[in-house]
């Protein structure tokens, strides 16, 4: 790739982009398969883990393979699991359901995953795999025929009008044999890479959730120490996928979150104070009442399973873990799956001498793919209403998949109805008392950061067409499916098409969740990196 200014580059065997499950598991599988390999794993986050929300129970066994004696040292929130408890829930109540099969726990861990990839990081370097958390890949680097050969790191100090500020540092090359993207769900590269190298032309659209999830202190007698419960209904309407966690920890804390199908159509629809809702259930709120929010966040759950996994090779590069989606919907789980798919690529890679070619095939015929076949269409069904979804779950279960069908996926975005089509449903929500009050109140518990003055990094191509068209067609539901309050309509008298409006962008809010990216139903919004160490900074979610 030809550049206007001489970059300092740096060279290894392979690059990792994202320290995540599957970007820490690849690179210390390399080393422990071939300690000679140089390999460098960059993290857009200030420090390991803070970016990195999940539930998250995981399942251990991929781990036991990766780090045999993990168990004599475990990460530092690790509370094997106890209690299942499965409800269906009402306004006024919570009635017990069956707890699906997929849903067992017995053996598994409760763990923070950001504290768990903190926990990971020391491993992967100890075995002399170079970390640099706080460095964003702005792009991928490409040779003369195309195929990627590095990335490059974004520029440091540049200012929002472009000029560059006092402390300007230039990005680096990071140039290598072959890349592994393991950015989870909806990467910024890996969304360029699909559509230029078609990595998607023989699957469905990607499929998302968006999680929002929030960690409370409280007086430790209120919690039971493994126990896990998840519920369906309310406050959700029948034709919206959406559904909670509530894992109790060690130490008096709780782990909570509402998890919401973005391929839902009410225009209106609210993600983060259905999640508030939720909270204040009477079965809930009496867990939380005097307590205090820890952290919280949100981030986009990939969710479109078996039909929509892409093409996980390209020419010098690679596709992991939630970047390429390999995501157990009904178990609710994709760490097990991201280090799998992880350890997976770090073995083709060594055996095949750092050729991406190939991988493809292997992890397709792989125990990862195995376990997305069987489950494939349990998500796609809940498209047609919880009470469809909940048949075809228990069919689909009892025929371990076997079924000579797959259900299709559709793009989220183009879910969505227009207003004058759709006749937005009663929410019968309740009056909220738990912190917090509002989605801004929220931001601060995520302890989100940015230089205000950097380049906006949420890239909205056609400014026009939010106070024109998606204000008549849809009512701007990025003001509302946004979990941070990024979006907003405001009024001025210089806005565009002599509207009087302008859509105003606070990126500062933004905690990376990219749910703007994939729900506009315009697909005019492009999330990109901002400025390297930019971003929340939660605290073990």
């Amino acid at each position: 790739m030809t550049t206007e200014i001489e970059r300092d580059v740096m060279e290894y065997d392979v690059v990792v982009v994202g320290a995540g499950p599957a970007g820490l598991a690849c690179a210390i599988r390399l080393k422990q398969l071939s300690p000679d390999t140089t390999v460098c794993v960059i993290e857009k986050a200030s420090t390991i883990g803070a970016h990195i929300l999940s539930g998250a129970v995981i399942e251990p066994q991929p781990l036991d393979a990766l780090l045999p004696g993990w168990r004599d040292n475990p990460p530092p929130i690790c509370v094997p699991a106890g209690e299942d408890e499965f409800l269906f829930m009402t306004k006024t109540g919570a009635h017990k359901l069956i707890v699906p099969p997929q849903m067992h726990n017995k053996g598994n861990f409760i763990v923070s995953l950001g504290a768990l990839c903190a926990w990971l990081a020391p491993q992967a370097e100890a075995l002399g795999v170079e970390i640099y958390p706080g460095f964003s890949a702005s792009e991928t680097l490409h040779d003369e025929d195309g195929r990627v050969n590095g990335v490059r790191i974004g520029d440091m100090g540049v200012a929002k009008d472009g000029t560059h500020k006092p402390g300007f540092t230039q990005g680096i090359d990071i140039r290598a044999k072959v890349t592994v993207l393991a950015e989870g769900a909806r990467g910024h590269l890996t969304k360029r890479l699909v559509k230029r190298f078609g990595l998607d032309a023989d699957s469905d659209p990607q499929g998302y959730s968006i999680g929002i999830k929030e960690l409370w202190q409280v007086p430790e007698e209120r919690t039971t120490p493994g126990k896990i419960v998840h519920t369906l209904g309310w406050p959700a309407s029948n034709d919206i996928y959406g559904g909670s966690f509530l894992y109790h920890l060690d130490k008096g804390r709780i782990a909570l979150g509402y998890i919401s199908g973005l391929d839902y159509k009410d225009p209106e629809y609210r993600p983060w104070e259905a999640f508030q809702q939720w909270k204040n259930h009477p079965s809930v709120k009496g867990l939380l009442e005097g307590g205090t929010i820890v952290s919280a966040g949100a981030r986009a759950i990939v969710t479109g399973g078996y039909q929509s996994l892409p093409k996980v090779e390209m020419p010098g590069a690679l596709l992991i873990g939630d970047t390429a989606g390999t995501l157990n919907v009904p178990k609710i789980k994709g760490t097990h799956q991201a280090i799998r798919s992880a350890m997976h690529a770090a073995e083709h890679l060594v055996a095949s001498q750092l050729s991406s070619a190939g991988f493809d095939a292997k992890l397709r015929g792989s125990d990862v793919m195995a376990e997305l076949r069987k489950v494939r269409n349990i998500k796609p069904g809940f498209k047609k209403g919880l009470w469809f979804g909940l048949f075809n779950a228990a069919w689909e279960t009892v025929t371990m998949g076997l079924s000579p069908w797959t259900l299709k996926n559709k793009a989220d975005w183009s879910a969505t109805a227009k207003v004058s089509e759709h006749e937005t449903p009663k929410r019968d929500y309740l009056q909220r008392e738990l912190a917090p009050r509002d989605r801004l109140a929220g931001v601060y518990f995520a302890a989100t950061e940015h230089d205000e003055d950097q380049p906006v990094h949420l890239v909205v191509h056609d400014p026009t067409v939010c106070v024109t068209r998606c204000a008549a067609e849809y009512d701007n539901p990025c003001t509302r499916f946004c979990p941070a309050g990024v979006y907003e309509i405001v009024d001025d008298p210089d806005g565009p098409a002599n509207t009087g409006k302008r859509l105003q962008i606070n990126a500062a809010n933004c905690v990376h969740c990219k749910t703007c990216d994939i729900k506009d139903p315009y697909e005019i919004i492009t999330w990109v990196t901002p400025e390297g160490g930019s971003g929340p900074n939660y605290q073990n979610l």
